[in-house]
């Protein structure tokens, strides 16, 4: 749908897997150039989705890893830079925070925080967990595709009940993390207990 294939981080192995199966799929052709605009207008963060795109971007795949020559570029320390967008100040923004439990001891609550602009939604549950640390706590597990929120107000997400946490803007499910998810001015950010 309008060159996207799954969602965003879907995309890198998505591209891969098309371009080094052409000449197996049936005679519809599919839009390269659309995908590729899609891939190349989003801001990647995550090393895992960035891993998984610059193989497509070169037209090569993770098949080709075996064949590609591997040298290290000297002076280079490998180590990532500090990102500079915290170094400067930035205009705060309102973002309204809601979670929202119907499956079992009905809860729900609602608060508005002031963030740095160009926040995370992590950074936004932070503020709010600081405010109000009664209503708005929640717990985390790193994951390679990032920070995995596995409950909130206490309520954890399970496997054997196939529960979890999942997070909307306007009634639409997010497409990123809450680790690179970054809200805009007033947007309601949603998270609701469902099942899957």
């Amino acid at each position: 749908r309008n060159g996207m294939m799954g969602n965003i981080y879907s995309m890198g192995l998505a591209l891969q897997a098309l371009e080094t199966s052409s000449e197996f799929y049936a005679p519809r052709k599919w839009d390269r150039a659309q995908a590729f605009r899609v891939v190349c207008n989003h801001n990647y963060t995550l090393p895992m989705a960035m891993a998984q795109v610059l193989p497509a971007l070169v037209g090569k795949s993770y098949l080709d890893a075996g064949h590609l020559p591997c040298c290290a570029s000297p002076g280079s320390s490998g180590s990532p830079q500090p990102c500079r967008s915290w170094c400067t100040t930035r205009p705060l923004i309102t973002v309204q925070f809601s979670i929202t439990n119907t499956l079992k001891s009905y809860f729900h609550y609602s608060t508005s925080v002031r963030v740095p602009d160009d926040s995370t939604l992590l950074q936004v549950m932070e503020v709010a967990r600081k405010e109000k640390p009664d209503i708005f706590c929640f717990e985390t597990v790193p994951k390679d595709w990032g920070p995995y929120v596995t409950s909130i107000h206490g309520l954890a997400g399970s496997k054997t009940e196939r529960t979890y946490w999942q997070f909307f803007s306007c009634w639409s499910p997010l497409q990123e993390g809450v680790g690179t998810y970054k809200p805009k001015n007033w947007e309601h950010i949603q998270a609701i207990f469902s099942t899957y």
